[in-house]
């Protein structure tokens, strides 16, 4: 089945962004001319993406006070609050779980409302995503890149299937997804990056999930019991794109200077006043 619908999660707190966040939503914060998730929507709706649910709460109002009313869109944009109370344990995976009734029996894919993805090419990440997703019929296909070794205690990390995976091609089948791993018990340096593919079985699995790290539900553990069960899970390698974390301080610093400086009218002016400041 065609990949007609994705899923913003974007009711995180945005806690390491203090005090920033506290009147702004980390999703709108400005990047050159755009706010974040104005990129991540952009990103999905030139994949081809027809619908788009965004996972908001009660202090997110105007995540949906920017796209209401907009007519430049080229498909249409939904929201679901998610609510705040101290027994949910929220996470990413519960995020995802509610989205179920707007996934009904197709596929969807999940774009994490804090992270861009620059793409080079017209054969996007997403495109090259969903084209692996339903070319070796996968239950679930992840996005990768390779980070430093010191960085794999910060995200999900795959196991390839196989010896001749660790060569890390552009597509490769796992057989795992470990959370978080130390850097002497990592299969490998491929990180999750922020962008999946989900059958809609993985709300099952999601239902089956227990608390993980930081007492959330994680999406890597309902991926793993996926795993468990037989079903494939295939991973996509970042090839000329550029992932953006805007999740913390330095990775904010870090996008709103690339994409300032790759502004079009004001870029050169940018560049040289950066020249000078470093002088």
């Amino acid at each position: 089945m065609r990949v007609r619908k994705a899923v913003i999660p974007a009711a995180g707190l945005g806690t390491r962004l203090l005090p920033l966040t506290r009147s702004l939503p980390k999703e709108m914060l400005p990047i050159g001319r755009k706010p974040v998730i104005q990129y991540v929507v952009e990103e999905i709706f030139s994949a081809g993406i027809e619908y788009i649910l965004i996972i908001t709460s009660q202090s997110k109002r105007l995540i949906e006070d920017y796209f209401d009313g907009s007519e430049s869109l080229p498909g249409e944009v939904f929201y679901v609050n998610q609510a705040i109370r101290p027994d949910l344990p929220y996470g990413l995976a519960y995020a995802v779980s509610l989205a179920e009734g707007f996934a009904g029996n197709e596929p969807f894919l999940v774009c994490l409302g804090d992270c861009i993805i620059k793409n080079s090419s017209a054969n996007s990440l997403l495109r090259r995503l969903i084209h692996t997703h339903e070319t070796q019929n996968s239950a679930v296909t992840v996005a990768f890149e390779e980070v430093a070794p010191e960085q794999v205690s910060r995200y999900g990390i795959a196991r390839p299937s196989s010896i001749a995976d660790q060569m890390f091609p552009e597509e490769f089948q796992l057989d795992d997804i470990v959370e978080k791993p130390s850097r002497q018990k990592a299969p490998s340096n491929l990180a999750v990056a922020a962008r999946y593919v989900l059958e809609p079985e993985i709300f099952s699995y999601i239902k089956q999930t227990q608390p993980g790290a930081g007492g959330e539900l994680q999406l890597t553990d309902a991926i793993r019991l996926l795993l468990k069960s037989g079903r494939p899970v295939w991973g996509v390698k970042l090839k000329n794109e550029v992932r953006y974390d805007i999740g913390s301080f330095p990775g904010y610093f870090k996008a709103f200077f690339e994409f300032s400086l790759a502004d079009e009218d004001f870029g050169e002016e940018f560049s040289q006043y950066m020249r000078q400041r470093l002088l």
